[in-house]
């Protein structure tokens, strides 16, 4: 059975803290033991105003969220892996779609489970900037680079089913829709932005309208790009020798 948490409200921290230090001044008088794991909370729910452990216990409120220490480790390929307290923390369905991503953040296949398939829409949403208007090519783009198994068309389908991308009716303007993920959500995209954002290609200067991060630079002054048709009446340009 999984450990409850204590949550403790100090209504004022500056006389809980000259309690706490008498309490422990006390006990250190009495005996030359230091304070044990339960005394030590004893201590400290009587400085607290409790009379002890469990009438502070009885007095928490229910269901509060569990604290994560920040444990994140390094990778051995360098990119930092989700934190093993943040992925302890989350749900079953949120553990299963954190395993349906690759190495490098990517959708490896369509899940089966339905909550999965929901879950795994709010990671490519998050792929989308809430800013900016796409055309379908853009948007087809962003999920051609999200996903590992080719159907991009599904991906783009479901993310207007489950409401986080709206279109307009021809098809030409796409826009991510300002949506609010639920606690459960929420742990789910921390612990995959701790575990594959680092290892995304940084990407300096602009990105211009149509053109994805890491994509290849357009050919610059130094090699000539491709020649634009002729048209009817135009001078027959000089051959190159």
């Amino acid at each position: 059975m999984a450990r409850q948490p204590t949550p403790l409200l100090v209504a004022d921290l500056s006389v809980f803290a000259r309690r706490l230090a008498r309490a422990l001044a006390e006990h250190a008088a009495q005996d030359l033991a230091p304070a044990g794991h339960v005394q030590l909370q004893n201590l400290i729910a009587r400085a607290a105003g409790f009379r002890n452990l469990q009438a502070l216990k009885a007095a928490a409120p229910p269901a509060l969220p569990r604290l994560c220490e920040p444990d994140a480790t390094v990778a051995p390929d360098g990119g930092h892996e989700a934190p093993a307290s943040a992925v302890a923390a989350l749900s079953d369905n949120a553990r299963r779609t954190l395993k349906q991503f690759d190495a490098q953040g990517r959708l490896l296949r369509w899940p089966t489970k339905y909550t999965v398939q929901r879950m795994a829409m709010w990671v490519l949403w998050t792929r989308f900037d809430a800013k900016r208007t796409y055309t379908e090519a853009e948007v087809n783009a962003v999920l051609r680079a999200a996903n590992g198994f080719g159907d991009h068309v599904t991906l783009r389908r479901e993310l207007i089913n489950h409401r986080l991308m709206t279109r307009a009716s021809d098809c030409s303007a796409y826009r991510k829709l300002p949506a609010r993920p639920d606690d459960e959500v929420r742990a789910l995209l921390s612990a995959w932005r701790a575990r594959f954002q680092a290892r995304r290609p940084s990407v300096s200067g602009p990105v211009q309208p149509g053109v994805l991060p890491g994509a290849p630079p357009a050919t610059g002054s130094g090699a000539p790009g491709p020649r634009a048709p002729r048209r009817p009446g135009d001078a027959t340009p000089p051959a190159t020798r």
